[in-house]
This record gives structure tokens, sequence and C-alpha cells, in this order.
């Protein structure tokens, strides 16, 4: 499980800060989205650990 979150977080901060710097998202919305959308990100890293046990 430590493997994949490292990557995983990268990337999604990544898209995050490639979002704000094309004017997609503003750095105060990125608060918000982040504080919506945490639980999905719970539920990425738990279907990525049942295919890697699949």
């Amino acid at each position: 499980m430590r493997a994949s979150i490292g990557p995983i977080l990268l990337i999604v901060v990544g898209v995050l800060l490639l979002l704000s710097n094309l004017g997609f998202v503003q750095i105060g919305q990125l608060k918000v989205i982040f504080k919506e959308w945490w639980p999905a990100l719970l539920i990425v890293i738990g279907l990525l650990q049942l295919r890697r046990r699949g």
C-alpha cells in the first residue's frame, strides 16, 4: 500500500497544480476541492489495493 500512495499523491498534487497554473482552478478553490473530494481519494486507494490482491 505504501508503495502506491506516494506516486498517487504526487499525481493528484501535480494535476491540481497544473489546473491552477492553466487557470482552470484558483489556488483558493483547491482547498475547497480537497475538502469535498478527499473521500474519493480513499476509495481510489482502496480499489487499487483490491486490484493488487486479485
